[in-house]
């Protein structure tokens, strides 16, 4: 009886140690509905299903315990759409055709805060091409406008790479650091080494260093650099990303996939 007492109080207390998240999710793409959408994350170096709902009437919902907060993805299908942090309360999920937006809990105001200035920035840099279409139509002549948009776009990706940068560095001991390094890096055929990831990785706090992701893109970038400087014998095996789904948001439309 003691024992049986005993057990109970310990799952009790176990339960009552586990942190509860709720997502509620609204949409306004038609193409959405009836589909089945899918929360995954990063576990033993793969990605792996946490939930799964369908979208009714544009509303979908998921609900569980949390042992720890962390970076996961939603997706349709095999289609990444947007990244999502779990953890405690009650998040909500926007998503139209314009844009696909996580609110209400702390980490996923700050990411999604970081992830507009960052498109900001894109649009900026995309601008580029219609500035250079407009002053060919006014007559400027060619080499100066390579010339003037070229600082431009050197500047826009200064402040980008300053963006992304900092916000890591602030974030190092929590799970937006790493999902924004695994953002920045996915796209990436095999692990490479860039001044931008130098710099990171020179800043880094030990906890950072330490996370499974981290850790592993940096050791095989590390040896790919090795062997591209002549240090061994050995030629490069290209490895991807341990995600085969970046973390970023993806354009939706209103049309449904053939």
């Amino acid at each position: 009886m003691y024992k049986i007492i005993y057990g109970l109080i310990v799952a009790c207390a176990l339960a009552s140690c586990a942190e509860s998240y709720s997502v509620h999710g609204a949409s306004s793409v038609s193409a959405l509905d009836g589909s089945k959408l899918y929360l995954k994350a990063i576990k033993d170096n793969e990605v792996k299903n946490l939930d799964s709902c369908e979208v009714v009437h544009g509303q979908f919902r998921f609900a569980g315990l949390l042992d720890t907060v962390c970076m996961a993805n939603l997706f349709m299908d095999d289609e990444s759409i947007m990244p999502v942090v779990l953890e405690k309360g009650e998040i909500s999920i926007k998503i139209d055709n314009a844009s696909q937006i996580v609110s209400g809990t702390p980490l996923n105001e700050k990411l999604y805060e970081f992830i507009d200035f960052h498109n900001q920035l894109d649009n900026q840099m995309a601008e580029l091409s219609h500035k250079q279409s407009q002053m060919l139509l006014d007559g400027v002549d060619e080499q100066e406008i390579n010339e003037q948009l070229s600082i431009e776009a050197a500047e826009i990706a200064r402040r980008e790479d300053s963006l992304v940068t900092n916000f890591i560095v602030e974030n190092f001991d929590n799970v937006l650091g790493p999902g924004v390094f695994m953002m920045m890096t996915s796209g990436y055929r095999y692990p490479v080494l860039t001044p931008q990831i130098e710099d990171i990785m020179s800043k880094a706090s030990a906890k950072f260093k330490n996370d499974p992701y981290v850790k592993d893109y940096y050791q095989v970038a590390t040896e790919n650099q090795a062997r591209q400087n002549g240090l061994h014998e050995v030629e490069p095996q290209p490895k991807a990303p341990l995600t085969n789904a970046p973390l970023t948001n993806t354009p939706l439309t209103n049309e449904k996939a053939d």
